[in-house]
């Protein structure tokens, strides 16, 4: 899973017809790994919007989270953080 934060949406009037009806949504992740794209879209599960902080997950299970598993998705907002919490040494 990824947490990351909303920073934009993204409207496609032309694309795949099973896409209609969901919500795309610009994610930047927080934890970000060497190499990473800075930015990626999420179909939007959980009602979010800008400068929120998400949980998404991807593949296999982004497609689970969804009502029809059969759609062309790989990365879905699954929940709105409320906070983060993080022990350092």
């Amino acid at each position: 899973m990824i947490v990351g934060k909303v920073v934009g949406s993204l409207w496609a009037t032309r694309k795949d017809e099973k896409l209609n009806g969901l919500k795309f949504l610009v994610i930047e992740p927080l934890y970000k790994k060497d190499g990473a794209n800075d930015y990626f879209v999420a179909a939007d599960n959980a009602g979010a919007g800008v400068s929120d902080t998400v949980l998404v997950t991807t593949g296999g299970g982004a497609r689970a989270s969804l009502e029809n598993p059969q759609l062309p998705v790989d990365a879905v907002v699954v929940g709105v953080v409320d906070s983060i919490d993080i022990e350092e040494d």
